[in-house]
């Protein structure tokens, strides 16, 4: 049997407008401890002008308007997401702009928001560039914040984590399995980046611990998304979220406490004063 490759970037970061709905429904959402960060470092609040890179489905965008965020501009670059997205936000459509295109392309004018976010969305962009650009676009005392999801708490430390292992080594025999070592590496390069930069001052780092329940049918549907599980060719993907859902069922009793890891980095544009929930 032919082991498959992971696909290139550019063929992983479009497969997510393949069905909009269905990652919208079983991709997990982000705890309240994130936005109160948005709110207590980067004064998220009424009349916060805020650009989103990457908005997919919303999943971010629609907590960020609740809490009173807008006008927000949001690149998108793929269009299939974007007609979802703007479906999605209901009555605060008006205070929304959404952009199709790619954040590497998009015009966005200098020193104007007060707040910039990528949620799961910023490691598909090169990173040192994309931060000229977001300081670029932030207001002196403006602020950026990236967060992502993660599975493992560290890394291969459950039971399921480990059972589905063999899973990934039959497809990518040459891939590593995720560490906490890496996980640190990770977010020691994210922080030199910021400070390479040379226009942010404030930045700092939080992980945010917290877990969720998941039934078979949404375990083999989550794991679906994946990028690098959903370009496989269909006999291979299938073949995997079978085996999944298997042992799911069979060692797990159809149900699986996933934990998770929120990782968020913030920090202020250089320059002007910081921005209260009460300006």
């Amino acid at each position: 049997m032919t082991v498959p490759r992971i696909a290139p970037r550019t063929v992983r970061r479009r497969v997510f407008g393949r069905d909009p709905a269905t990652y919208d429904r079983v991709r997990p959402r982000y705890p309240d401890r994130v936005y109160a960060i948005l709110e207590e470092r980067c004064g998220l609040g009424p009349g916060t002008s805020v650009f989103e890179i990457g908005p997919g489905t919303g999943i971010a965008t629609r907590e960020l308007l609740r809490r009173g965020a807008g006008p927000m501009t949001l690149i998108e670059p793929d269009a299939r997401m974007a007609r979802y997205l703007g479906a999605s936000l209901g009555r605060a459509r008006r205070r929304a702009t959404i952009v199709v295109v790619p954040f590497e392309r998009a015009a966005l004018p200098a020193a104007t928001f007060d707040l910039g976010v990528a949620a799961t969305s910023f490691h598909w962009l090169p990173e040192r560039a994309a931060l000229r650009k977001v300081a670029r676009a932030l207001r002196p005392g403006g602020c950026w914040a990236a967060w992502s999801n993660s599975t493992g708490a560290p890394p291969l430390a459950t039971p399921f984590q480990r059972a589905i292992q063999p899973l990934y080594r039959r497809l990518f025999p040459r891939g590593r399995p995720p560490t906490r070592a890496a996980a640190l590496a990770e977010r020691r390069a994210r922080l030199r980046a910021l400070r390479s930069v040379d226009r942010f001052e404030e930045i700092a780092f939080e992980e945010i611990a917290w877990s969720r329940s998941l039934g078979t049918a949404d375990l083999r549907t989550l794991w679906g998304t994946f990028s690098e599980i959903a370009t496989l060719p269909v006999r291979s993907r299938d073949r995997f979220l079978d085996d999944l859902a298997r042992i799911a069922d069979a060692q797990f009793d159809g149900r699986v406490e996933l934990p998770m890891r929120t990782r968020m980095y913030t920090a202020r544009r250089v320059g002007g004063r910081k921005r209260g929930r009460d300006d």
